[in-house]
């Protein structure tokens, strides 16, 4: 299946800052056995975002990995751009990625990640930490292969 990553970051966009949690969100799919076909990054700001997103659901990629601009300082608007581009929200993984963070130190409740399904693409938004992206992969990787059958209307086995 077809995934790509998203990275949203001023820093890294403009070059000062390497794409680590970018990295590692791509590594992670690919050994879940995903076809990374996108590596983007575009700085904190809303149209970049949507623009990227948009695009990579259009050329339908199964599964979209955002990471960075969901904590709170004011330049972190990646929940907000994230938000209208939607048909559908999937708090359950959005609830489950903040648990695990907040079982490895407090400062896991502060992020503001939004995920959602937009046609048949899984938009999963991460926090732009690289430990953070990892520790959350890992928490979304065994419902991923079920979630994307039922999106693409595969048929699968309800347990």
């Amino acid at each position: 299946m077809i995934a790509a990553v998203v990275t949203v970051s001023d820093g890294v966009f403009a070059g000062q800052r390497e794409d680590a949690s970018g990295e590692v969100l791509a590594d992670a799919a690919r050994g879940a056995g995903f076809d990374i076909t996108g590596r983007t990054v575009v700085p904190d700001d809303s149209d970049a975002i949507r623009t990227a997103v948009t695009r990579l659901c259009d050329d339908d990629a199964a599964l979209v990995l955002v990471t960075g601009g969901t904590g709170f300082a004011p330049r972190d608007v990646t929940p907000e751009a994230l938000r209208p581009l939607y048909d559908r929200l999937v708090p359950g993984i959005d609830e489950a990625m903040r648990a695990a963070s907040m079982a490895v130190k407090p400062h896991g409740m502060l992020t503001r990640g939004v995920s959602g399904i937009r046609g048949t693409t899984l938009v999963l938004s991460f926090p732009g930490s690289p430990r953070a992206c990892a520790e959350n992969f890992a928490v979304v990787e065994p419902v991923l292969d079920h979630a994307l059958k039922l999106l693409r209307e595969t048929p699968t086995e309800h347990l």
